[in-house]
């Protein structure tokens, strides 16, 4: 669920001139805890269907982002015969939150809330300069 969240920050933060993918260890189902915390940003997730890193694996790419340590060593093999910058950016799994509806939302919200600051230091500001 956290490549979907930053896959809208990105395209949101990015626009429309630079492509942006995203892709799980596993396509996953929707989650609507990410549509929820996305929709308080006024944002939507595309109507894509969820892919799995292999079926990016033919698009050319300048960057990689991983977020999970399974996704960054599946990334890794995948790219080790390509030139694209793979970088691991540590991020916790809000599907692993327990406890009521709004401490649910709580991790959906930090975890949109750290990726936007990353993307925004990472990828935004460097462009700038």
């Amino acid at each position: 669920m956290r490549s979907p969240i930053a896959e809208t920050l990105a395209r949101e933060a990015l626009g429309p001139h630079i492509y942006v993918a995203s892709a799980g260890v596993m396509p996953g189902r929707r989650d609507p805890f990410v549509d929820a915390v996305l929709a308080e940003k006024g944002l939507a997730l595309s109507q894509s269907r969820p892919k799995s890193l292999a079926e990016l694996e033919d698009l050319n790419f300048d960057l990689a982002i991983t977020l999970s340590p399974e996704a960054h060593h599946q990334a890794l093999e995948l790219t080790r015969t390509l030139a694209i910058d793979v970088q691991y950016w540590p991020t916790p799994d809000p599907t692993q939150a327990t406890g009521s509806r709004e401490q649910i939302l709580t991790a959906y919200r930090e975890l949109r809330d750290r990726l936007a600051r990353n993307i925004a230091q990472r990828l935004v500001q460097p462009r700038k300069g």
